[in-house]
């Protein structure tokens, strides 16, 4: 019993402080450093695959399947997140083309 008291107010302790910082972060920042914490989430992939070798019930198979299917998810969305933000960044040449005939004329 002990050891749920504590790891229920480590948990507590941790969604404080993960509020707090996050609610620290400038508007500017929020997209990068989320692209970049959900690609990091990969790990959860690889805490799956060793769960996955210990499963042998039923249940285990459902929440190990669950856990791989969201943190794939999570991983494949921060990827997409930073290749949509990093897109704003780019030059197309189509625009550019615009540009050039829009000052000729």
């Amino acid at each position: 019993m002990p050891s749920l008291v504590i790891a229920i107010t480590l948990f507590v302790l941790a969604l404080l402080i993960g509020v707090e910082v996050i609610g620290k972060v400038p508007a500017t920042l929020h997209t990068p450093l989320m692209s970049g914490a959900n690609s990091i989430h990969g790990i959860i992939i690889v805490g799956v695959v060793i769960v996955a070798a210990h499963a042998h019930t039923p249940l285990a198979y459902v929440l190990i399947f669950l856990a791989a299917v969201l943190g794939t998810m999570n991983v494949v969305g921060g990827y997409v997140v930073t290749d949509r933000m990093l897109e704003m960044f780019k030059s197309s040449k189509k625009d550019e083309n615009k540009d050039d005939k829009k000052d000729g004329e």
